[in-house]
């Protein structure tokens, strides 16, 4: 028989708290598959490259010699172009994807800022392999005639710009898979960009610009400051994504596994020779495939851990 505390508890309980540990127990679960799906990742590609770790040790990440013919496989010039064309595309792409973003919150007009910021978002979700084919048959003839041709005759001879500019004008290579990779990821930073200025409440802006500060002084001192938690991390998105593209540098980087030896020469990354090799692959090529696949997962959670890093650090100022 019920007392009447327990009868009072019932009536003043709502009943959704019933469902709390259900509710408790998928969120749970959730997080658990989605950890134990990440080791699951990790141990598989692990397994399927030691092999080629086993095979060809340290040398694996030093060398740059790719013959499957003679079963040798090195993945130091992959490595290197997934590096540089990430690197190369995140400081073409990062300036102006915050101009763009202040633009549209600071300085665009009202009626345009709308459409602007729909065009941006919209072009955030093309898919990678529109961009490689307007990068291969609009992008390259152009790159080529007039800005690839006219560097190298322009370099002096022996100096460091014609060491720079050296190579095969045919309009591929790491500079020009830096640039397509640099257009592909500004809209997606240059939208998130955006939506984190939307969070700085207005009295803040206004505030500054009471005290007299200038615009210049508003957005160095007071915006970024404001944002630069979520900025960091938008940022460190960007470059994941410029890490793992795979389509749109297959179609313009050149496909070369040795060293890039200038910004026009040709060169390869991790995700293109996956892309083009995986299909017909021997047992030995897959197994190096897959250990190429492992680097590049670790190359991301690296950066992943500097972006943690960097967070935290911005935590403690």
């Amino acid at each position: 028989m019920t007392t009447v505390a327990e009868s009072a508890a019932r009536r003043t309980t709502p009943r959704g708290h019933a469902l709390d540990p259900i509710f408790e127990g998928l969120c749970f679960a959730a997080a658990t598959t989605m950890l134990v799906s990440l080791g699951g990742v990790l141990v598989s590609l692990l397994i399927g490259g030691w092999p080629a770790f086993a095979h060809f040790g340290f040398g694996f990440f030093t060398t740059v010699t790719w013959d499957p013919v003679r079963e040798v496989y090195g993945a130091a010039g992959p490595i290197v172009g997934t590096l540089i064309t990430s690197a190369l595309a995140l400081i073409l792409a990062l300036p102006v994807a915050g101009a763009v973003a202040f633009f549209l919150v600071e300085l665009c007009p009202a009626a345009l800022r709308r459409p602007i910021g729909t065009a941006v978002e919209l072009l955030a979700g093309i898919p990678s392999i529109v961009y490689g084919m307007w990068g291969l048959f609009v992008f390259a003839p152009f790159f080529s005639q007039f800005v690839e041709m006219p560097l190298m005759s322009a370099a002096p001879p022996g100096s460091f710009l014609e060491a720079m500019f050296q190579g095969v004008p045919n309009g591929s290579g790491i500079l020009a898979a830096s640039i397509i990779l640099a257009i592909m990821i500004l809209p997606f930073m240059a939208a998130t960009l955006r939506e984190l200025l939307m969070t700085v409440p207005p009295q803040v802006r206004e505030s500054a610009y009471g005290l007299g500060a200038t615009m210049q002084e508003v957005v160095t001192k007071v915006t970024l400051p404001y944002i630069r938690r979520g900025a960091i991390g938008a940022v460190m998105l960007g470059l994941g994504r410029a890490l793992g593209e795979t389509m749109a540098v297959t179609f313009i980087i050149g496909n070369s596994h040795d060293f890039p030896t200038s910004l026009f020469a040709s060169g390869s990354t991790i995700a293109s020779t996956i892309a083009n090799e995986f299909a017909e692959a021997s047992p030995s090529q897959s197994a190096a495939l897959i250990a190429l696949g492992l680097v590049l997962f670790l190359i991301t959670f690296a950066v992943l851990a500097l972006a943690r890093l960097l967070l935290r650090n911005q935590t403690r100022s």
